[in-house]
C-alpha cells in the first residue's frame, strides 16, 4: 500500500550527480523562518534553540519539565529533521515574573540563541519557512551537468511530494493507519493519530502527483485544475488560457493535488478523471479519512526554492543553499539533483 519515495519518478531526469548526505550534523543546517515578530511582552517565553540531533518534541518535553509546566503550555511551529543542526523557535507560557534559569536546558546538543516574550502561544504552522544550508561530501559527476540542472531546478521548480520522514521507517506509519482504521489498533493518543491521519493523506497527494509527473503534466495547467499560490492554503478555479499559462510559467501560481477528506473534490473535467482513477487503487485510505472527518483540503503541486544557490567548497564537496516554503522537505529537491546514500528518497544504482 505504502509507495516509496524512492520510487516516486523523477520530473527532470536521472541526477546528474551522486554524493554523501548528513556525514555529520553540520552538513544539514536549517533554520526557521518565524511567520510574525515576537513582540517582546506577554506571558509566553519565547526561545531560539539551536539543537544538534535532537528532536523536536524531546526539547519541548525537556522545556515543559525546566519550567513546571504541562508540555500543552509549550508550543513550536514546526517539527524538525532530527539528523543535523536546526535553529528554531519554541514558547513556554509562563507568567510575568522572573523566568527560570533557562540555561539549564543547554547542553552538547541543545543552546540557547535568544530569548523574549510573547502575548500568545507559538502555534504549529506559525511559519512561512525554512532556510537551508546542505553540504555533500564525496561527490562524483558532471560539473557542467550538475550546473545545468540546479538552473532548471529554479526556473522549473520540483515535484512537490511529500519526504520519507512522514511516512516513518519503511512507510510504516501506513501500515498503522491501516490498521487504526481497521480497527485494530484500540487506542492512540491525539498526536499519533494525527500522524497517522496525514500519513494516510500525504501517501495519497504523492500517487496523484506521481502520476502527473508522469505524464509530464505536474508543472502544465489541465482543463479542471484549481491553482494555489505556494504560501497561501486557498485555492482558485479558471479556465486554462493564456493569462494561466503566463501565471504558470513565471511560477505565480500553481496547480494542485487532493489532501483526501470529506467535502466535494473541487477539480473538474480531465482533472477530476486522473484524480479519481488514481485515488480508486485505494479505497481503504480514502474512506478511512472520510470517517474520521478531514475536511478536504489541496497541496501545491510544484515545489519552488528561492534563493538556490550551489558552490564547491572543496573538489569533492558542495555546499546548497535554499528556502523553502513551510511543508517542504529539502530531500525533494535534492533528489532531483542527487543520488545519495538514503535508499527511502532514492536509491544509489
Amino acid at each position: 500500500m505504502y509507495t516509496p519515495v524512492a520510487t516516486l519518478p523523477y520530473a527532470h531526469g536521472e541526477p546528474p550527480g551522486r554524493g554523501l548526505l548528513k556525514a555529520s550534523p553540520d552538513d544539514f543546517v536549517v533554520e526557521e523562518i518565524l511567520g510574525f515578530e515576537p513582540s517582546g511582552a506577554g506571558e509566553h517565553v519565547f526561545l531560539w534553540v539551536e539543537k544538534r540531533d535532537e528532536n523536536t518534541e524531546h526539547v519541548a518535553r525537556s522545556l515543559a519539565r525546566l519550567a513546571g509546566v504541562p508540555q500543552r503550555e509549550t508550543g513550536y511551529a514546526g517539527l524538525k529533521d532530527r539528523q543535523g543542526v536546526t535553529r528554531q523557535w519554541f514558547s513556554v507560557k509562563f507568567p510575568l515574573k522572573a523566568e527560570p534559569d533557562f540555561s539549564a536546558l543547554e547542553s552538547a546538543t541543545v543552546k540557547i540563541l535568544g530569548m523574549t516574550r510573547n502575548a500568545r502561544k507559538l502555534r504549529k504552522g506559525a511559519l512561512t519557512g525554512n532556510r537551508f544550508i546542505i553540504r555533500i561530501r564525496q561527490f562524483s559527476g558532471d560539473r557542467l551537468a550538475l550546473t545545468q540542472r540546479l538552473a532548471l531546478l529554479a526556473a522549473r521548480g520540483v515535484p512537490n511530494y511529500f519526504g520519507s520522514q512522514r511516512f516513518g521507517h519503511d512507510g510504516g506509519n501506513i501500515s498503522r493507519v491501516l490498521a487504526f482504521f481497521a480497527g485494530q489498533l484500540s487506542s492512540i493518543d491525539t498526536g499519533r493519530r494525527g500522524l497517522y491521519l496525514s500519513a494516510a493523506r500525504s501517501e495519497l497527494f504523492n500517487r496523484v502527483l506521481a502520476a502527473r509527473v508522469a505524464a509530464g503534466t505536474w508543472d502544465q495547467p489541465l482543463e479542471g485544475d484549481v491553482f494555489m499560490f505556494a504560501d497561501s492554503h486557498s485555492f482558485f478555479r479558471s479556465p486554462v488560457d493564456d493569462t494561466i499559462r503566463r501565471r504558470m510559467a513565471e511560477l505565480n501560481i500553481h496547480p494542485s493535488g487532493p489532501l483526501w477528506g470529506i467535502g466535494e473534490n473541487p477539480v473538474s473535467a480531465t482533472v477530476a478523471a486522473l484524480e479519481a482513477a488514481v485515488l480508486a487503487e485505494a479505497p481503504e485510505l480514502t474512506g478511512g479519512l472520510e470517517r474520521h472527518g478531514l475536511e478536504m483540503a489541496r497541496r501545491p503541486l510544484r515545489l519552488c526554492p528561492d534563493g538556490l544557490n550551489l558552490e564547491f567548497a572543496e573538489p569533492d564537496q558542495l555546499e546548497i543553499r535554499f528556502s523553502l516554503p513551510a511543508g517542504a522537505y529539502a530531500t525533494t529537491l535534492l533528489r532531483e539533483l542527487l543520488v545519495f546514500n538514503d535508499p527511502e528518497v532514492n536509491p544509489c544504482r
